[in-house]
This record gives structure tokens, C-alpha cells and sequence, in this order.
């Protein structure tokens, strides 16, 4: 990775271009809350989850480093973490359970590559198993993600996924698992109902 390219999606926006991409998320139907550190979005997201709900924590860089996926799967902690349970089964044998499992989530949470000017979200996964969620049939979705993540259109969107999300998740994927990562899908919110998704925006650059 250049350092242009690391420059060029890692820089921070302005405040003027921060409200001016709120305000048109929140015309698409997204509800939007900016704060400044990861500690404030952790307790923004928890906020946001009653106790006791059945809650995904899809597999997000930025949910690790906020501290929200700890306090989401912990041990006998107030929220029935589905990760946990689906990672109690066999990943060979028990695939379709672990899909089920996935789906039946109340709040579905993680993050997204790119926030477009206009007001879309883009979101790019190997397998795909958290979009369907994102797309559909979660009632709730939360997206925690840095503001480093908005871009001006949908063509730089995608440029950022390849030029620069890709190659970080392809060194976490490498140390995580021992594989290689791909853009296997990609998912474009355009426009949503209102009170469904939820997006936690950090004055800070977090995540990929």
C-alpha cells in the first residue's frame, strides 16, 4: 500500500463535510449519531441494545477496537450474545444452524467500508454471511465506524474497498485464520425506513 493511497482514505473529513454527509444519511433513513471517541460509541451502541436481546456481533475490526464486541459476548453478561453460540458448533457439520442462528438476531451489529456523500452505505464481505442481516432480516441494525470511512461517491466507495479495506483484511485474515481475504459481495444501503439502521459515526480514524 502507497502512502498516498494509506493517506488518501485514512484522512479525517472537515465538520462541514461530517454534517453535510449526516444530514444526507438521515435523508435516506438512517438515524445518525456523531461522537468523539471510542468510548463514547461504545456506550452509544450499548445505549441502544436492552438488556437480554438476542445480539450478532458480525466480525468487525472497528466493534473490536470500540470494545463493544467484548461487552456484547461476555461471559453471562446482560445480552444473549448469538456469536457465542454459534461458535459452541461445528463449523463442518452444523453450517446451516449456525446460518439459522445468524439470522434470528434482534440487533445485528458492525461496520461498514465507505459512507458516500449522498448517503449511501457500502459494505464488502468474502462470504457474505453478515449482509443478509444488513439487507433484511434483522429488525435492528448498528454500524459503529470512523469517519476516515466517508468518501464522495460510489466509484471512490469501491476504490477504497479494493485499494485499501481489501489489503488490511487480507493481513488479518492471514494472522487471524492463515488465509487469504476477497471481495466476495458487496452491499450497497441506498435507502432505508426509518428506525431500523443505525449509524455511530467517531471523530476518530478507526477501523479499515
Amino acid at each position: 500500500m502507497t502512502a498516498n493511497i494509506q493517506e488518501r482514505f485514512t484522512q479525517l473529513p472537515d465538520e462541514q463535510a461530517l454534517a453535510a454527509t449526516v444530514t444526507a444519511l438521515e435523508e435516506h433513513g438512517f438515524s445518525v449519531e456523531v461522537v468523539d471517541d471510542i468510548e463514547a460509541a461504545r456506550k452509544s451502541v450499548l445505549a441502544r441494545i436492552p438488556r437480554g436481546a438476542a445480539v450478532m456481533t458480525n466480525t468487525s475490526v472497528t466493534l473490536q477496537e470500540t470494545g463493544v464486541q467484548d461487552a456484547i459476548n461476555e461471559a453471562d453478561g446482560p445480552y444473549e450474545s448469538l456469536r457465542n453460540r454459534m461458535m459452541a458448533l461445528d463449523f463442518q457439520t452444523q453450517m446451516q444452524e449456525m446460518k439459522n442462528i445468524a439470522g434470528g438476531a434482534e440487533y445485528a451489529l458492525g461496520s461498514v467500508h465507505a459512507i458516500t456523500a449522498d448517503g449511501a452505505l457500502v459494505i464488502a464481505s468474502a462470504s457474505g454471511s453478515q449482509l443478509a442481516a444488513y439487507a433484511w432480516s434483522a429488525p435492528n441494525v448498528i454500524f459503529v465506524a470512523g469517519a476516515q470511512k466517508l468518501v464522495p461517491n460510489l466509484e471512490v466507495a469501491h476504490e477504497r474497498l479494493t485499494q485499501h479495506s481489501l489489503l488490511l483484511e487480507d493481513g488479518r485474515a492471514q494472522a487471524a485464520y492463515g488465509q487469504r481475504s476477497y471481495i466476495g459481495k458487496v452491499l450497497e444501503i441506498r435507502q432505508e425506513m426509518p428506525g431500523r439502521i443505525h449509524l455511530v459515526l467517531i471523530r476518530q480514524n478507526i477501523g479499515f
